[in-house]
């Protein structure tokens, strides 16, 4: 119990003592294009971070393939490998179309802040 409550007192002396923070105010001029761009900058990054995951995974498979030496259990779980990798591939060009389609209908639906 007393440990409780000095874990309270702690929780609600640190509340009290919080400096308030406000938001920054965007200019008038890069509201839209501003998140427009950062949006788009992250879709990039992760749709360029899954594209080298699926692609490393391609040539894993096809090394396990390579060097399976006939055994069937290594040459179907290499084979799934490269067919998941493939599938994952695709996803990830599907997506990188999706968002670049979806920019310029937002880009032509609300124009650019300039």
């Amino acid at each position: 119990m007393k440990k409780t409550s000095i874990i309270l007192s702690a929780v609600i002396l640190s509340l009290s003592l919080a400096t308030p923070v406000f938001a920054q105010t965007v200019p008038a001029t890069g509201g839209v294009s501003q998140i427009q761009s950062f949006i788009e900058s992250i879709v990039q990054a992760l749709i360029t971070l899954a594209g080298a995951v699926s692609v490393a995974f391609f040539v894993w498979g096809g090394f396990g393939y390579i060097t399976s030496s006939g055994d069937p259990m290594k040459l179907d779980q290499s084979k799934k490998t490269i067919w998941y990798s493939a599938i994952g591939l695709a996803i990830v060009l599907g997506a990188f179309v999706l968002s670049s389609i979806v920019t310029q209908l937002a880009t032509t639906a609300f124009g650019t802040a300039h």
